[in-house]
């Protein structure tokens, strides 16, 4: 729960700022801890730190709400734009697909905004590989996304 106001910090820059998430609303501190307090076990929220505090973190998700789907994982992962480049999210793509593996799922999905070269790189370096792009499903800044799905099957 201490890190809560640093996680909403970085999470509500990219809402605000860029497309990397289909959020439109930023997040108050009190929506950012039940964010945090409804996470556990693999799907705990997990941290980067440094010597100033927190640079990213990473979570799992449930795929898709029917119980077929209850052996496939989505994972997030978000870095304070400060420390991109530093290897930070690939510290926490690592751990959460780890903490996948460990709890037993078979498959973590990653959606990404399709111009998200950075991120779609960083996936791709952990074993992602690209299995089809979803044309135009969000709309954000008068403008309409498209979604790049990645799988790594562990």
């Amino acid at each position: 729960m201490a890190d809560a106001a640093r996680i909403a910090e970085i999470y509500n820059h990219e809402v605000v700022n860029t497309v990397s998430t289909f959020d439109l609303v930023p997040r108050s501190l009190a929506e950012q801890e039940r964010w945090i307090e409804d996470r556990s076990g693999a799907f705990s929220a997990i941290v980067a730190e440094g010597p100033d505090g927190v640079l990213g973190f990473a979570a799992l998700s449930r795929y898709k709400e029917r119980a077929a789907y209850n052996t496939t994982v989505e994972d997030s992962v978000y870095v304070d734009r400060s420390a991109h480049g530093r290897g930070v999210g690939s510290l926490l793509l690592k751990r959460v697909c780890g903490i996948a593996e460990e709890s037993g799922f078979h498959s973590v999905v990653a959606r990404i905004e399709a111009s998200g070269t950075a991120s779609r790189a960083l996936h791709a370096a952990c074993g992602f590989e690209l299995v089809g792009i979803e044309r135009q499903v969000g709309r954000k800044f008068n403008r309409w996304l498209d979604v790049a799905v990645m799988q790594l099957v562990l």
